[in-house]
Formats: structure tokens, sequence, C-alpha cells
């Protein structure tokens, strides 16, 4: 029997997958989400086999070509040809195959480009095209289809319009909720395209719950140690110190497969890293999520692509942004809600300095409920009033394990001398008297840009004096060295040295240096940055304190921003200079810069309100909330040399060239952007270095080496 190794099932440039093979490595991955979701795995099966067989047509085949130029007004859609083979399944199959085929890469209605099956349909003669010369190909359709076990008729074109006619029927009548069914197919069908990727990806190794016994270790330094975690309530909220044990207490608590969330992307490498060699001895799959989502610009209209790989890991480590998919109704939401369904959440830190933010976290905490997860909420530095909002969505006191630190304990936390200081300029003697005494210099700065000029200066003016600047606008592959020598070498050094950050050291970086100069920061923030000063706990350490230095607040919004200038006003009014920050007086001090919190209402954009689904199957939104309102590191760049690799490798080493950016940042800049991947703008070479990283006044056309933008 022929094997059909010529109909191919991805580009050329990407390595010429026979489609046969594809269908086959769906099918299984299908087979084996549906097995672990309580899904019908014949159905799973059946419907992976179908997805794509429509890509058998010649006009698909052509456009995996390398000589391909897409005429104008070229249509071709690969899963509306799938669907004219439906009358190969039972009637009662026919609903969940189609919501596996129908909207695996567009939505259905009001799809970004006007490509969705209901858009087509409504817009073009949609069966005619797409069933041009049928009767031929369809011969080799149903030969692959038998390949991999489908009983097979011959089919004519009136019952394929009759199959197609039955689809549109279908999803016209789709209520409101999510389709698991979609969110099946889209997890299988990355998975899939992973496997040729990586050898570590085995589906034998999907859904399989961690073993976290080694977390249950006691330790006198750190008092959650003691704690027992062996409460009946669902979900926890457990409030302490940096440094008291909260990430083992968390990963205790949990019984399933694991998402452990924390805010920033330093914060989840570290993570990842600190659970991957926990658990070197278990066979425990780990996987870490890029913050970033996927931008596409189509047709003048912008598409976010939340980027939701490895479903049924073991252990995930992410950001809320990977979440916020199933908030906003992102496409790929679907397959992260399915991955998230009775699994343990752990949310660490989350809560964050926008009140946008806040709603979105509070919204994600409504959906993980209802997803019946088990949440896990850890914080040191959690508002009053937002702690309570949290517990109320989880359930009240009947539903949540509540676990604080008694003030005996927390006086043994006491490790910072506040200073506060009217500029930058005034620490000028004090950076030079702890060179000279051989101290580590941490230099917390706002925004990136002020975090480079700064370091820049300093780099002047002691030129001998090891440095080190670390912010998120730097290739993933660099950034992870960064980390990688702060906490190896930077960390352990008994010599001067010096290292310029942002934000992304407030979170779990585990780093321990001898004095810290801020920029002002919400008090929460702030807190979270004093925890890489005096971090080692040891018998000899506690009760020493080491000095910190906050820099007065601007005087204006603009260069308050991204936080909120009266917030960093309150924030720094509470702090008493040159006194000890003492941590049973923490809480009454982030209550009083925070007496209320004025959460923003996103009901009328997220897709879940009061316990339902307000969007309907088979539909997905272009962009979030999210994407509007917030600069975060939401769009992706690569230098102008990496354009030509980037373009030939997978996705596992594109990620590596690839340097998160705020979208509003960059995406008025006129800059060339790929269609591929997870489509980048393109940045001049000048507007990157390997020491600063991402220079954003360079990040414009004019500074391209061929002046051309395509």
């Amino acid at each position: 029997m022929k094997h059909f190794d010529d109909i191919l099932a991805k580009h050329e440039n990407a390595g010429s997958l026979p489609l046969t093979k594809h269908l086959q490595d769906v099918a299984n991955a299908a087979e084996i989400i549906a097995r672990n979701l309580g899904m019908d795995e014949r159905i799973a099966r059946r419907g992976a086999i179908l997805h794509d067989i429509g890509k058998v047509s010649p006009l698909f085949q052509q456009t995996l070509k390398k000589d391909f130029i897409r005429p104008p007004g070229f249509i071709f859609r690969h899963e509306i040809a799938s669907l004219f083979f439906l009358s190969l399944l039972n009637e009662t199959e026919k609903p969940f195959i189609i919501d596996m085929i129908a909207a695996h890469h567009k939505s259905i209605c009001n799809d970004v480009g006007g490509k969705g099956l209901l858009d087509l349909d409504d817009n073009i003669s949609c069966f005619e095209v797409h069933s041009k010369d049928f009767e031929q190909w369809s011969i080799d359709a149903l030969q692959i289809l038998q390949i991999l076990g489908f009983a097979i008729h011959s089919i004519s074109k009136e019952e394929a319009l009759s199959n197609y006619e039955y689809a549109i029927s279908h999803c016209e009548k789709n209520r409101l909720n999510y389709s698991k069914w979609k969110g099946l197919l889209m997890a299988a069908d990355h998975y899939a395209s992973a496997l040729d990727i990586r050898a570590e990806y085995s589906l034998n190794k999907l859904f399989v719950n961690p073993d976290l016994s080694f977390y249950n270790r006691q330790n006198n330094l750190y008092p959650l140690s003691y704690i027992s975690t062996d409460d009946k309530r669902k979900h926890t909220l457990v409030t302490a110190p940096t440094g008291a044990g909260k990430t083992d207490f968390l990963l205790r608590r949990c019984k399933k497969r694991v998402f452990y969330t924390l805010p920033f992307q330093a914060s989840i490498n570290a993570m990842y890293d600190r659970i991957k060699e926990d658990l070197k001895n278990t066979d425990t799959q780990i996987y870490l999520l890029h913050a970033a989502s996927a931008l596409k610009i189509k047709d003048g209209k912008l598409e976010e692509k939340i980027l939701q790989r490895h479903i049924g890991a073991s252990v995930k480590v992410l950001t809320p942004h990977q979440m916020a998919s199933i908030a906003f109704g992102i496409k790929g939401y679907e397959a992260t809600a399915i991955d998230l369904m009775g699994c343990d959440v752990i949310l660490d830190e989350i809560h964050t300095y926008s009140d946008t933010i806040q709603a979105i976290v509070l919204k994600i905490v409504e959906i993980l409920v209802a997803l019946d997860c088990r949440v896990h909420v850890g914080t040191a530095t959690m508002p009053t009033v937002l702690y309570n909002k949290i517990l109320e969505l989880l359930g009240g006191i009947e539903n949540v394990y509540e676990v604080k630190l008694p003030n005996t304990i927390l006086e043994t936390f006491n490790r910072h001398i506040i200073h506060k200081c009217g500029t930058l300029n005034e620490t000028a003697p004090i950076i030079e008297d702890a060179i000279n005494h051989n101290k580590k210099i941490l230099i917390v700065c706002n925004k990136v840009k002020r975090s480079q000029e700064i370091y820049n200066q300093l780099k002047v003016l002691y030129p001998l004096i090891p440095a080190m600047l670390i912010h998120s606008r730097f290739k993933r592959v660099r950034r992870q060295e960064l980390e990688n020598k702060l906490k190896k070498v930077f960390n352990h050094t008994d010599d001067a040295c010096f290292v310029v950050s942002t934000q992304v050291v407030e979170v779990s970086l585990d780093i321990s240096f001898d004095l810290m100069i801020t920029e002002c920061a919400p008090i929460d923030a702030l807190i979270q940055r004093f925890g890489r000063i005096n971090r080692i706990r040891t018998e000899n350490t506690i009760g020493k304190y080491k000095p910190i230095y906050v820099i007065e607040p601007p005087h204006d919004q603009n260069d308050a921003f991204p936080y909120d200038l009266n917030v960093l006003n309150r924030s720094y009014q509470v702090f008493h200079s040159g006194e000890l920050l003492e941590e049973t007086h923490t809480q009454a001090m982030i209550d009083k810069v925070y007496p209320e919190i004025c959460i923003p209402d996103i009901n009328l954009t997220s897709v879940f309100k009061n316990g339902e689904w307000q969007i309907k199957e088979l539909f997905h939104y272009p962009k979030s909330a999210l994407l509007e309102t917030l600069e975060i590191d939401s769009a992706i760049c690569i230098t102008e040399r990496d354009k030509e690799k980037y373009k030939a490798e997978n996705y596992v080493n594109r990620s590596e060239m690839e340097i998160p950016v705020g979208y509003r940042s960059i995406a008025f800049s006129e800059l060339e952007k790929l269609n591929e991947g997870a489509y980048p703008f393109i940045i001049p070479d000048k507007a990157y270095s390997e020491e600063t990283g991402l220079l954003i006044e360079y990040a414009k056309p004019i500074y391209y080496k061929t002046f051309e933008i395509i």
C-alpha cells in the first residue's frame, strides 16, 4: 500500500513532516489526554486523525513548498476541508469531533482575519472553494484514513457538501461554554509537534503526579517546616516572611499535578531550577513556561495567542500571564483550562502593583475554583483587603487552611535597617565605602532604561569592580546566563561587586547581598526586594542587620511609572529613616499604604462571570484586556542577525533568541515583523547589547543594516 510520504503536514522549511505521521502522533497524544481527563478515548483518537486530513488537498500542499507565494485573495482552510469526511463517523461522535476540527486554528466566527468557518460561510462560496477537485484528492485522503484505522467508503462531492452543512448547523447552535474537545485537540496538536523536537518528550510521562516527598523535611531555621500540611480543607493561604520555608510548605500541600505561579520571568526561572534540582532523583516531568504570548498582526488587526505547551506535565512553573487566557478567552484558552482541571495551583506572591493585574488575578482565582483546582496562596506582603477578597473567592474559612507565624517567630526575621535618601547622588559615598569594605551591592531601579544608565555610570566610576546588569529585556538564553552567574558567582564572592537590576530580582531569586540602594516602589514590592539583602539565615545571622537605602519618589506621575505616585508617596512615608524594619509591624505598614483597594470591573471583557462562561463554544477573542491595558512582556523581538536562524529553527531553539518586550513600547515603530514562531519584531543589531540588553532608542528601521522593511 502507498505510504504517502510526499503528502506533508508542515512546511518544507519545518522539516517536511509527512501528514500520516503527524496524524498518528496527534492521535496518540489525544488518546492519552482523553484517558486522563475522563473523556472518550475512541472519539479523541478519531477526531485527531480527521483534524488535518483536509491538508491532502493540492490547494494546501502547494502552500508548503519553499517557493510558494500566496496570490492575492487566496483562501484555503484545511480544517474546513477536513469536515468533508464527517460521514465516516457515527452520529454520536460527530458533535465532539466537529468541535475538535472546526476551530483548532481559527475562532469559528469573528476571526481576526475573517477566516473562521462561519465568517467564510457568510462571505464566500466556502464549500466550492474548498472542494475543488475533491473527487481526485479525496481518494488519497481516504487511503490515509484507512491506514490509520478508519473504515472508509467513497465520498461524493454531494456527500461532502452534506457533511459541510451538518458542521455549519452544529456550529451555529453552540452554547455559552468552553469546548473541552477543542482544548484536547489543540493540546494534542502542540504536544505532537514537540515529539519530533525533543527526545525527553514522551507520552508515557504525561499526567503523572509528582513525587513531592523531598519537601517533607524539617529545619530549625525554617519555622513553616514544623507546621503540618495535613488539613482537610481544600485551599491554602499562608503568610510568612521571605526565608520562612513557604515554597516547601506550599508544595507539601499539593496532592496532584502542580502549577507553580510567580509574577516575574526571573522568579520562575529560579523556581524552575530549584524544583528541578530538588526532584532530580524522581521521574517528575517539570516544565518552564515563558511569560510572553504570540502576537500576530493580520489585516491591521492584532491577535494574541498564549503559548500553551506541555499539557499533562507533573510540574509547570509559569507567570499569571500564562493563565490569563482563560479569563479573556484568548486563542488557546481551552487547552489551558483542560490542563488545569483538578490540579493543585500555587500562587506565590502573585499580587502585583497594578489594580488591573489584581483584578485579573482575582478573576483567575474564581475560574480555578470553577475548574475544581486546589488553590494555595503564599505571601509575605499582601494587603489585608486583598487577602480577604481571595479568602472569600476560595469559600471562606470552611474551605481554606490559613497559616500565619506567631510574633515570637516573626521577630527572628528582622534583618534590615532602613535609610531614606533624597536622590541617588546622595548614596555615592555609601557605594564607595561599601566597595572599600568588600561589600556586595544591589541597586534596584523601576525602569529598564534607568537601570542601564546607572549601570553605565558605575562602570565608568569603578571599571575594575565586577559588575552586572540584569533586567527583563535580554535574550532568553542570555538572561538565563546572567541569572546563573548572579546566583553562582556574584552571590558567593567575598570581594566587592555591584549588580544593577529592575523588579526582576524581587521574588524567589535566591541571592543574599550586603547592601541595597533602591528606587521607591510600592511597599509590598519593596519588602520583596529587601529579601535579597541579608537573606542567608543561620544561627549566626539571626539578630544581625544590614542597610537598605530607599530613594525618595519622583514628583511627576510619568516618572513614577509603572507605579502609582500616590502609592509611592504613602510607601515612602511609612518608613522611619535609620530604624529597624520589624516583621511584626510590616502588615500594619502595608495596610496603611493600602487601606482599601479599588479593583477595576473586568467582567465586561472577561469570559467568566458569576460562575458561568460568557463565551460561545469554538469562539475565542483576538486579544485580551491584559494586552490592552498593561505594559507587560507581551511581545517578542529578535535581532536582525538572528532573523534567518530564527526562521530555520524549531520553537525550542527560537525561544533562546527571543527578547521579551512590552507591546506598546515597540508596536508602533514600523519595524519588520516575522509571520512565524512567536511573530517577533525584528530590531536592528545596534538595538541590542549582550551586556546591557535591549536599547529601545535604537529599535527603529533607520538603524537596520539593509534599510529595508519587508
